[in-house]
């Protein structure tokens, strides 16, 4: 037993080392890329300088390691294992009556672990330097010109059009088509002066214009004005309406119920929010697969003098499990698929292949 507990923290501190010197490998990489991506984008932007991209590009990073995890984990896996048979430590311990599974369990509850610590801890740091990344984005690329907000209180809008400024409350809003209940618009001139406001019991968004129902106007010491209908321009259609939301990315793993309720109470779509949620309560068990599948690539490959086809199967490997989430994610955000099944599938797909391929191969 003692043996065994020894030989698990060499194989386990082994991995660990591996893992993080790729992660850090393939970061400064992809870092590379996007700096030069974001110094060809500033080109077209006077106002933009090199401090600005320099900035951008590292608020943007974290979001993107995210991505790198998986990648970092399986070839860091194969790494461990060929390192370790080929230098025959594996074969003696498999001598000495200790099996398959028991010199993966460590690495495959350090991936795990890792998936805990990158869903726990380094999404909610990427969330913020992502949300800080989008403001400065749309402050000095995208000329954003509207602003919705979600609060417990109801629905905030915020939009320019010819006449000045309009900020629009709503205690709730249903979609299919998009109408905002209770209704509150305070109006501003081009110099952002208060102008007057109009209450209505609804205001339903048409083409390029929101229909407010029995409303009332008051402008400034006017007495208010009863209208069965009011037109007030704007650019804002559904589709930008639910996109201004925050993105499920630029959320923390811990305030994502909460906002997924706010949602829910203001009667708007949850769907890309309640996915993204169950896709991270998924990546210990996504990143735990990762290891199984190193493991059937790289344990016996070296005997087989087949590296290069570890190296070109782990690749590919990597490959159809991202293409895998994406379609399948992609199927649950049409909603073709239930939600729960959208998320947990690529993750339990990739345990299940993993585990038959090893059983298959070892007799452990």
């Amino acid at each position: 037993m003692f043996v065994i507990s020894t030989l698990s923290r060499y194989i386990g501190r082994q991995f660990l080392t591996s893992f993080v010197g790729l992660l850090l490998l393939l970061s400064a990489v992809i870092w590379l890329f996007e700096f030069i991506e974001m110094l060809r984008r500033s080109a077209d932007h006077a106002n933009v300088g090199i401090g600005l991209v320099l900035q951008m590009t590292l608020l943007k990073m974290p979001e993107t390691i995210q991505t790198l995890f998986h990648f970092a984990v399986l070839f860091s896996a194969m790494y461990t294992f060929w390192r370790l048979t080929r230098s025959q430590e594996l074969v003696v311990a498999r001598a000495a009556g200790v099996s398959v599974w028991q010199f993966l369990m460590p690495v495959l509850l350090a991936a795990a672990l890792i998936g805990v610590f990158k869903v726990a801890i380094f999404n909610p740091v990427a969330a913020a330097m992502v949300g800080q990344y989008e403001e400065l984005s749309s402050r000095h690329f995208s000329g954003r010109t509207s602003l919705l907000e979600l609060s417990g209180g109801g629905l905030w809008l915020r939009q320019r059009d010819p006449g000045g400024v309009s900020t629009i409350f709503a205690h709730r809003a249903t979609s299919n088509p998009i109408v905002l209940h209770d209704v509150t618009v305070f109006l501003f001139d081009t110099e952002e002066q208060y102008r007057g406001r109009i209450d209505a019991s609804t205001a339903t968004l048409r083409d390029r214009h929101w229909e407010l129902d029995s409303a009332w106007r008051t402008m400034g010491s006017s007495p208010p004005e009863h209208l069965d209908r009011i037109r007030l321009p704007t650019e804002l259609t559904p589709q930008t309406i639910q996109e201004s939301f925050a993105a499920p990315e630029t959320l923390s793993f811990w305030a994502l119920p909460e906002f997924i309720r706010s949602m829910e109470q203001a009667g708007l779509s949850t769907l890309r929010h309640r996915l993204y949620f169950s896709s991270l309560l998924s990546q210990p068990f996504l990143l735990a697969a990762m290891v199984l599948f190193a493991a059937a690539f790289s344990l016996r490959q070296t005997r087989r003098g087949g590296t290069l086809l570890m190296v070109v199967a782990g690749v590919i490997t990597g490959f159809l499990l991202f293409v895998l989430n994406d379609i399948v994610l992609a199927l649950g955000l049409t909603e073709s698929i239930p939600v729960g099944l959208a998320a947990w599938t690529p993750a339990l797909v990739a345990l299940l292949t993993g585990t038959a391929t090893l059983l298959h191969l070892e007799d452990g």
